[in-house]
């Protein structure tokens, strides 16, 4: 929102300074983002009157003025602009004037002709970006006035940066109001008189949606005059309020917006075809723009139509096929409540984004209508004339939004904010914040004004009560209760720790999106059904993610694609996972591999990592903050990952997390390679570890035996492993896995594995015939449970 301070000044005028003003709307939650001057520095400018113009005698293009500055006599000045004339009053910058940017204006010679001063254009002046030609001024103009003091160009523009729940202080109006409360001082409102009709021509409107529309208002004005100019001083607050003036009616709708916060829309009645219709748009219909673009609508957006077709996307931007043109004599003022929920998301999803539906999204005042368009009817009659019809309504108060009434209690107004306040401070600042207070025993019962939509309970009220008394004013006072320490758990997830490992790994750390392409989602994980936005950033980011790997496997592929062929990523944060009509956000810790396993060197040939790289990698991260012994990989299936080359993670009989090689169905859909490793772990389910307990060293030494069994190729070492664990109970004190062989000494569908099992007993020297005797259990157990041989 950017308002001119002078305009602000008309409205609420407190003893205070620009900076004062400036500090006191940024404390009261009104961030001021910038202040900039309304004009920038020149001096030596005043009105001048052209009072006639001779061709150059030595150059087309130029023309020699004389110029009356309300000087004995008038000045002769060369002028190259195309667009003077005698009889118009102009700015002129006399000799010794200095312009923007330190220009000094001097006696010169153009073309061997004296030129003593000379006409100014707007950009010349740094009033516009850049201009046709020089500034028109109005005849009403006095001449000789320096320009500065006649323009009132000594002001500024203020530019607030306000938070979507603040929509009541998108206009002059609503700011007047919070500076109004914060320094107790009263509002000047803004003169919105009726309009007595002068003529009985009215427009019949039927509203079809009125749960989108609950209000809709129009007015004909009769007979205007399509050449009227908008006047200087409207012009000047339209620019000042990061506007461009248009034509007289556009400026008067922009106008009443400013002031008030209601956006209005102008038609040309004569273009209209039949009445008005406010109804949801039809599949693909057609609707150009004002800004030039033809858009097809969908079936979800609120238009304003005619008998014939949409005129106008409602609450965004009206159609070119009845715009106001410079040959309107007949026009229809709109002014209508559109709901927040109607209009929010709708411009963005066009590709648009206007005053006007910023304003809806936020929501208006679904009491301001009749005083906006009463407010214009009564600028546009003194600009342009006319006749004004009366005013036609249509409404639904069943779906109007209505204030509730919100019980205010005395004792928790301290209780939440720390301090006392005086029943005479309360109602003061929440009578002058437009609400109305009725008393009770232990307090109030208040009713915030319609345009206050984030006024919904007790605490809110309470917090503009802090907001206006001053958060500064709010002594700091510490805590009396003893601070109680709680040191974590010595074996619980570390996430940090972990985080820290991987990168120790050669990993790095990723931020994704938790908003994605709902494509890309349903690619990875099909059998989830995310969670869609109301009103996404884009197409592209209107999913909740249900999985983290899709923000990562897009990483992988930007990074892929520049050329980076050793990619490791890893990221931590939420996925979102619906059940039934619950929401659950559960913390992820995700990683991706892609590329050789080191980085390219002499001593080690290059290989691509595969899924036992990944696993090594998950095994050192579950080892360094959970029990890795409590932890197991089991092969099973998953949608995006190689059905041959995937595992569940499993602690104790509830499933963690997912390891595995990509799909080559997604791999090829998403342009990967297909050696692409993906593990993701729930870390809320990791839990605490058992706490590490001291064993004692035994003194004697250990044995080592190592076997060679044949298995079925689909029995896994964590099967073996448990077997020979259960057999060679507490004597086993390790067990390496030194050699898998599949090939053509073996038979068809099984391998060898090569074990070393390291025996050790904690109060003797273990004899032969005792390690024998462990060895001949720990076969007999692997032939019963594995289908085991012993490889000859």
């Amino acid at each position: 929102m950017r308002f001119s301070e002078a305009w602000l000044r008309e409205w609420v005028d407190p003893p205070i300074d620009t900076q004062q003003l400036v500090s006191q709307l940024s404390m009261s939650g009104l961030e001021v983002d910038a202040v900039e001057p309304a004009a920038a520095a020149f001096s030596g400018v005043v009105v001048g009157y052209v009072e006639a113009l001779d061709a150059h005698p030595d150059a087309e293009k130029l023309r020699v003025c004389r110029v009356d500055v309300g000087e004995q006599a008038p000045l002769q000045i060369v002028c190259g602009a195309a667009n003077v004339a005698a009889g118009m009053k102009v700015p002129v910058a006399m000799v010794g004037a200095r312009l923007p940017g330190d220009f000094k204006i001097k006696r010169a010679k153009l073309r061997g002709v004296e030129s003593l001063g000379m006409i100014c254009s707007a950009s010349e002046l740094g009033l516009a970006e850049s201009s046709d030609g020089i500034m028109v001024l109005p005849p009403e103009s006095p001449l000789g006035e320096d320009l500065r003091a006649f323009m009132a160009l000594d002001d500024q523009c203020i530019e607030l940066d306000l938070t979507p729940d603040r929509g009541d202080c998108l206009s002059v109006a609503g700011v007047a109001r919070e500076v109004g409360v914060l320094n107790r001082v009263n509002v000047r409102r803004s003169s919105a008189a009726a309009v007595a009709p002068a003529s009985d021509a009215r427009h019949a409107v039927e509203v079809r949606a009125e749960s989108a529309c609950p209000r809709y208002l129009c007015r004909v004005i009769s007979g205007i005059d399509p050449g009227a100019r908008t006047p200087l001083w409207m012009q000047e607050r339209l620019r000042r309020g990061g506007e461009r003036p248009i034509s007289a009616v556009v400026d008067v709708t922009n106008y009443v917006l400013l002031e008030l916060g209601q956006p209005l829309h102008a038609f040309d009645r004569d273009l209209l075809q039949g009445g008005i219709e406010v109804r949801m748009a039809r599949a693909g219909e057609p609707l150009a723009l004002l800004n030039g673009e033809e858009i097809a609508l969908r079936d979800d957006t609120l238009v304003i139509a005619d008998a014939a077709r949409p005129v106008a996307l409602a609450g965004i931007m009206g159609g070119s096929a009845t715009a106001v043109g410079e040959d309107s004599v007949n026009i229809l003022l709109e002014s209508a409540f559109f709901a927040p929920t109607a209009i929010t998301g709708k411009a963005r999803s066009y590709g648009l984004h206007t005053e006007s539906s910023h304003r809806f999204e936020r929501g208006v005042d679904p009491a301001l209508q009749e005083a906006a368009i009463e407010r214009a009817t009564a600028l546009l009659l003194d600009i342009v004339g006319g006749q004004a019809g009366p005013i036609v309504s249509a409404a639904s108060q069943a779906h109007l939004p209505q204030a509730p009434a919100l019980a205010l209690k005395r004792a928790r107004i301290s209780q939440v904010l720390g301090i006392e306040i005086g029943d005479e401070d309360v109602t003061d600042i929440l009578g002058r914040l437009g609400m109305s207070l009725e008393a009770v025993d232990d307090g109030w019962r208040v009713t915030p004004p319609t345009s206050r939509f984030d006024i919904l309970l007790e605490v809110d009220l309470i917090a503009e009560i802090g907001r206006i008394y001053g958060y500064d004013r709010i002594p700091v006072t510490h805590a009396r209760s003893a601070a109680v320490t709680r040191a974590p758990l010595e074996m619980s997830f570390d996430l940090d720790r972990c985080r820290q490992l991987l990168v120790d790994r050669g990993y790095h750390e990723a931020v994704t999106y938790s908003f994605v392409a709902p494509e890309l989602q349903s690619l990875v994980d099909p059998d989830s059904s995310p969670l869609c936005l109301a009103n996404p950033l884009s197409a592209e980011m209107s999913a909740m993610r249900t999985t983290l790997w899709v923000g990562l496997l897009q990483a992988a592929r930007q990074n892929l694609a520049r050329q980076q062929m050793r990619v490791r990523l890893f990221e931590s944060g939420l996925r979102f996972r619906r059940d039934g009509g619950d929401l659950h956000q559960e913390p992820m810790l995700a990683g991706l591999a892609v590329g050789p396993v080191q980085p390219e060197q002499w001593a080690e040939p290059g290989r691509a990592a595969d899924f036992f790289d990944l696993k090594a990698d998950l095994q050192a991260l579950l080892g360094a903050s959970a029990s890795a012994a409590e932890c197991r990989f089991e092969p099973a299936s998953h949608a995006a990952l190689h059905p041959g080359k995937s595992a569940r993670i499993l602690r104790g009989e509830r499933t963690v997390g997912w390891a595995g090689t990509i799909h080559p169905a997604l791999a090829s859909k998403l342009d990967l390679p297909e050696q692409v490793q993906l593990f993701e772990l729930m870390t809320s389910d990791l839990g605490s570890a058992p706490k590490p307990a001291f064993v004692q060293l035994s003194k004697y030494p250990s044995i080592r035996r190592d076997i060679a069994i044949v298995v079925d190729i689909g029995v896994a070492y964590a099967a073996v492993r448990g077997s020979i664990e259960a057999a060679a109970g507490e004597w086993l004190r390790d067990l390496v896995l030194f050699d898998v062989y599949v090939g053509d000494k073996i038979d068809s569908g099984r391998k060898s594995m090569a074990l070393g099992l390291i025996l050790q007993a904690p109060s003797q020297t273990l004899t032969d015939q005792e390690v024998e005797s462990v060895v001949g259990g720990v076969l007999r157990r692997l032939e019963a449970d594995c289908g085991a041989q012993l490889r000859s």
